[in-house]
C-alpha cells in the first residue's frame, strides 16, 4: 500500500489497481463505498421528499395569504440553502478534525429528530414548523456536504475518483428524483396524503441511520485543528484557503455556477408545469424525473468518456450542451396550446411536449458532464489536511450562487418575465460565464481540445498510462512526430504538463497561440539564441521545483523521415541537481498524418489519412535519475515504438 505524507502524519492511500475494479458499478459491492453511497442516497432522497411534498402542498392544495404559490418554490429553496451560507465553514472544520464516519452518524441522528418535527408539521398543517424544518434540513445537508466529498478521496484512488463521483452524483439525482416523485405522489393522495408524507420522512431517516452504521472508519486528517466557532470569520478564512490554489478555486466557482443554473430550473418546475405546460402535479413530477435521469446519465458517462481518469476536458463540452438545450427549451415552450389542466396521459399525448422533455433531459445530461470532473479535480488537487474546508468553501459559494439565483429569478418574475424567458436568460448567462471561466483557467480549454482531438479526429489508444506519476515532479521524454504531439500527451495525463518546444512553433498562427495558452516553454539552440536557451532551462527547472510534470522532445525537432533521431543531452542538463524520475513515452502511427512532415511540409494536405485514423501513445516504467542517459532513453523509446 502506498503512503502519503501530510504534516508529518502518514495516511493510507487506496489501491490504484484498475483491473481490480472493471467499472464504477463494482464499487457498490465494496464496503469502503456502498454503505456511504446508500447513506447519502437516502439523505438526498429524504431532503427532496420533504421539500417537494411541502412545495406541492403550498402550490396546489392550501392557500397561505403571506406565501403566493408562484413564490413558494423560491422561498423554500432559499430557506434550505441559507444554512450552507452560514454554517459550511464550521462543518468543514468538524470534518477535518474528527473521524468522518462519526460525523456522518451524528448527522443522521439529527435528521431523525428533524423529521419527527416535520411529521408533526405535516400532521397539523403548521406552516411555521414546516418552514423551520426546511431550514433545519438545510443545516443537516450543510453538515453532511464536506463529509460527502472529503470521504471519497480518502477511500478511492485517482483512477476511481471520476467513477466514484459519477456514482455519487448519479445516486444523488436519482434520490432527488425518487424523493420528489414520492413526495408529489404521496401528498396528492386525498385527505391522507400529508400523513403518508410524515411517516415516509421519518422512515427514510431511520433507514439512513442504519446504513451509516456500516460505513468504515475514516480517520481525521487534521486532529489538532482548533475550531473557530465564529462562522463569519471562518467563512472568510475558508475562502482565502480555497484561493491558495487558483485552479481549485476557479473550479469551485464553476461548480457554484452549475448550481446557480440548476437551481433556476429546479425551483421553477412546479410553476413551469402548471402555468406554462398546463399540467397537474404528476406533470411536475415527470419534469423532475426527466431532469434527474439526465443528470444521472451524464454523471455515469463521465467515467466512460474520461477513460477512468480525471478528465476536465468534459467541462467545456458540458457547458456548451447546457446552453444549447436550455435555449431550445425556451423556443420549445413558447406558444404551447392551453387546454385546461392536463393529466400525465394527456400531457404525453401532445408531440410538442416531447421536445420540452428532450431539452430537459439533454441540458441536465450535459450538466452532469460539467460538474463531475470539477468535483474530482478539486478532490484530487486539494491538500488532504484541509480538503473538507475546501469543500466547505465550495458549499458556501454554492449557497451564495443559489440564493442569488433565487433572488434574480424572483425579481424577473416580479417584473413579469415569463418562466421560459428566465430559462433563456440563464442559458445566455451560462455561455458568457463558462467562456470567462475557461479563459481564466486555460487548462479546461486545453483539455477540451485534447479530448475532442483524441475522440473525434483520431482513434486514440493509450497504454501504460499508470506509469505517469500521479504526484510529484517528473520528466516525460517522447519522440517528436507531429505538431500536435503535445496535445495527445495532454490527453494522456490527468495532470497538467509543461512542454519544452522549439521556439519556431510559437510563430505558427493557431498552434502558436494554443501553445502559449498552454504555457509551453520556448527553446532555441545555444548557438542560435543563447538567451532563449538559458531562459528555457531556468523555467523548466522551476517547473520541476514546483513538483509538476515537464515534457521534453529529446530529438530537438520534428522528424522529417519518420525515423527516431539521436537524443540530445538536454534531459541530462535538466537532471543536474534535480534527481526526478524520467518516463519514456512513444507516439505511434502519427507519421503520415496531416500534422506530420510526411511528403515534405506539414499541414499541407488535409484528410491525408482520412478521418478517425488510429494513433497511439505508450508509456514505460520511470527510470531513476541516476540511471538516465540519452542512449538508454532512446533505446527504451525505440522498444516502445515497436511494441
Amino acid at each position: 500500500m502506498t503512503q502519503a505524507i501530510d504534516k508529518g502524519r502518514m495516511t493510507p492511500n487506496p489501491p490504484a489497481d484498475p483491473a481490480a475494479h472493471p467499472n464504477q458499478f463494482a464499487l457498490l459491492g465494496q464496503r469502503r463505498f456502498a454503505p456511504f453511497f446508500w447513506t447519502q442516497f437516502l439523505g438526498a432522497g429524504n431532503d427532496n421528499l420533504f421539500k417537494f411534498a411541502f412545495t406541492v402542498m403550498v402550490t396546489y392544495q392550501i392557500e397561505v395569504s403571506w406565501l403566493a404559490p408562484k413564490m413558494a418554490g423560491l422561498v423554500i429553496a432559499a430557506l434550505f440553502i441559507l444554512p450552507f451560507l452560514l454554517f459550511s465553514a464550521t462543518s468543514g472544520q468538524l470534518t477535518d478534525k474528527y473521524d468522518k464516519t462519526s460525523v456522518i452518524r451524528c448527522v443522521k441522528w439529527l435528521e431523525i429528530a428533524i423529521m419527527l418535527l416535520a411529521a408533526y408539521g405535516f400532521w397539523v398543517v403548521n406552516m411555521p414548523v414546516l418552514l423551520a424544518c426546511v431550514f433545519l434540513m438545510g443545516l443537516h445537508s450543510t453538515l453532511f456536504g464536506p463529509v460527502k466529498f472529503a470521504y471519497l478521496p480518502q477511500h478511492l484512488s485517482e483512477r476511481e475518483l471520476t467513477g466514484g463521483n459519477g456514482m455519487v452524483e448519479m445516486g444523488t439525482f436519482v434520490a432527488i428524483l425518487l424523493g420528489q416523485v414520492a413526495g408529489g405522489l404521496l401528498v396528492a393522495v386525498p385527505e391522507l396524503g400529508r400523513h403518508y408524507v410524515a411517516l415516509a420522512c421519518v422512515g427514510v431517516a431511520l433507514l439512513g441511520r442504519i446504513t451509516a452504521q456500516a460505513i468504515p472508519a475514516s480517520p481525521s486528517t487534521d486532529p489538532g485543528l482548533q475550531i473557530n466557532w465564529n462562522p463569519f470569520t471562518e467563512t472568510w478564512r475558508n475562502l482565502l484557503l480555497a484561493r491558495g490554489n487558483i485552479v481549485v478555486f476557479r473550479s469551485l466557482l464553476g461548480i457554484s455556477w452549475m448550481w446557480f443554473f440548476g437551481a433556476v430550473f429546479l425551483a421553477q418546475f412546479p410553476s413551469f408545469a402548471k402555468d406554462v405546460l398546463h399540467g397537474d402535479e404528476q406533470v411536475a413530477s415527470l419534469l423532475l424525473v426527466v431532469f434527474s435521469i439526465g443528470i444521472g446519465t451524464g454523471s455515469l458517462l463521465c467515467e466512460l468518456l474520461s477513460k477512468r481518469h480525471v478528465e476536465i476536458g468534459l467541462v467545456p463540452l458540458g457547458a456548451i450542451g447546457m446552453s444549447l438545450f436550455a435555449i431550445d427549451l425556451y423556443f420549445a415552450s413558447r406558444g404551447l396550446p392551453s387546454a385546461g389542466t392536463l393529466g400525465l396521459r394527456e400531457f404525453l399525448a401532445l408531440p410538442a411536449h416531447w421536445r420540452v422533455m428532450a431539452d430537459l433531459a439533454l441540458l441536465s445530461l450535459f450538466a452532469g458532464l460539467f460538474s463531475v470532473p470539477m468535483y474530482a479535480l478539486i478532490q484530487l488537487r486539494s491538500q488532504p489536511s484541509h480538503r473538507a474546508r475546501i469543500i466547505a468553501a465550495n458549499n458556501i459559494l454554492n449557497a451564495l450562487f443559489m440564493i442569488i439565483s433565487s433572488i434574480g429569478a424572483g425579481a424577473l418574475l416580479a417584473v413579469n418575465f415569463t418562466i421560459p424567458e428566465i430559462f433563456l436568460i440563464t442559458a445566455l448567462l451560462n455561455a458568457v460565464v463558462a467562456f470567462y471561466i475557461f479563459m481564466l483557467v486555460p487548462e479546461y480549454f486545453l483539455r477540451f481540445v485534447a479530448f475532442m482531438l483524441t475522440r473525434i479526429v483520431y482513434r486514440f489508444k493509450l497504454r501504460g498510462d499508470e506509469h505517469i506519476p500521479a504526484t510529484g515532479a517528473a520528466i516525460l521524454v517522447c519522440n517528436h512526430v507531429s505538431f500536435i504531439d503535445p496535445v495527445l500527451l495532454m490527453a494522456a495525463s490527468p495532470r497538467p504538463i509543461r512542454f519544452i518546444m522549439d521556439h519556431r512553433i510559437f510563430k505558427l498562427p493557431l498552434l502558436g497561440w494554443f501553445f502559449k495558452l498552454a504555457k509551453a516553454i520556448p527553446i532555441a539552440s545555444q548557438r542560435e539564441d543563447p538567451a532563449i536557451y538559458q531562459q528555457a532551462f531556468e523555467q523548466a527547472r522551476q517547473v520541476l521545483d514546483e513538483g509538476d510534470l515537464l515534457c521534453i522532445f529529446p530529438e530537438g525537432a520534428l522528424t522529417r523521415d519518420g525515423e527516431l533521431a539521436e537524443f540530445k543531452a538536454g534531459v541530462m542538463k535538466l537532471l543536474e541537481g534535480r534527481p526526478v524520475p524520467v518516463v519514456p513515452m512513444a507516439l505511434q502511427n502519427l507519421w503520415g498524418s496531416y500534422f506530420s512532415r510526411f511528403e515534405g511540409k506539414a499541414m499541407s494536405k488535409p484528410f491525408r489519412r482520412g478521418w478517425f485514423s488510429q494513433v497511439g501513445l505508450v508509456a514505460d516504467a520511470p527510470i531513476a535519475a541516476a540511471d538516465v542517459t540519452p542512449q538508454l532513453l532512446r533505446e527504451r523509446v525505440l522498444r516502445l515504438l515497436a511494441s
